[in-house]
């Protein structure tokens, strides 16, 4: 479809230059409408005898307007040749560009789920792992990465109920799969701290109030346990080895990893409903 339209408008658009550059094509079209008007009033006469006389005046009727069209796109074929844009392309280039990909760094559907994840994901109801210390939060590692974690909010029960269960089914692949347990550092997001981190500047995060899933329960940073503590460092083999199955894990469940993005973001999931954040 996409490539019938842009045809369409392509040979719209060679028409309309050639009918403006070449005066033998608007000749040609005015020939053609007078000869079209003149078929038409032949052929409409011709019924005309054979019925009622109003057919006969219909005819000449007809084929007058025809040629009065003619003889008027003589005289304003700019005007025609304006019109004719301003009617085709806005409405041809606005549905080329309307396309769901338009805004894909907010909105956009996840890879596909796989077969096996997917029929977990139906039957089985995963519960939430207890919550950990405070304390877990505010180590020297934690802090030098994310220094205004022990603020953050990790209450599952404020996560959209299809996202929690699906990273849940996250950490479950992770732990039984692979040998990573991991933990949750912050889920739901208010306004006020979204708008408090964005002040921080472009290194904590672009979005603003309700631009980020964060405000609807959809999206969530975790890290990984090992020993007790969390290890969330990026100079640490064995966390980035995490970092790369996580991502994986979490695209076989259909959620987004913040790891494919330029500003990437490793320890983030979240699950895309269009339009919900503000673009």
């Amino acid at each position: 479809m996409l490539l019938i339209s842009m045809l369409i408008f392509f040979l719209t658009v060679c028409g309309a230059a050639w009918l403006s550059l070449f005066p033998s094509g608007r000749d040609l079209v005015r020939q053609s409408l007078a000869y079209l008007g003149q078929w038409t009033g032949h052929r409409v006469r011709q019924a005309g005898r054979r019925g009622t006389h109003g057919a006969g005046a219909l005819a000449d009727g007809a084929g007058v307007a025809l040629r009065s069209g003619g003889r008027m796109l003589r005289r304003h074929y700019l005007t025609a040749l304006a019109a004719s844009v301003l009617l085709t392309v806005p409405p041809l280039l606005a549905w080329l560009v309307s396309g769901r990909g338009m805004l894909g760094g907010f909105d956009g559907d996840a890879g596909e789920v796989d077969p096996q994840v997917a029929a977990l994901l139906q039957g089985e109801q995963l519960a939430a792992p207890a919550p950990l210390p405070p304390v877990t939060f505010t180590t020297a590692e934690v802090t030098q990465v994310r220094p205004m974690l022990d603020s953050a909010n990790r209450n599952w029960r404020l996560l959209d109920a299809e996202f929690a269960q699906r990273l849940l089914m996250v950490f479950k692949i992770m732990h039984e799969r692979y040998g990573y347990d991991m933990a949750i550092l912050e889920g739901y997001r208010s306004p006020e701290r979204q708008n408090q981190l964005a002040a921080s500047g472009p290194a904590v995060t672009n979005a603003k109030a309700f631009q980020s899933y964060h405000q609807f329960g959809l999206a969530a940073d975790c890290a990984f346990l090992r020993d007790g503590k969390l290890r969330i460092s990026e100079q640490d083999p064995w966390a980035m080895r995490g970092y790369r199955l996580y991502g994986e894990v979490a695209e076989s469940v259909g959620l987004h990893w913040g790891g494919r993005w330029t500003m990437m973001d490793l320890g983030h999931t979240e699950l895309r409903v269009p339009g919900t954040v503000r673009k």
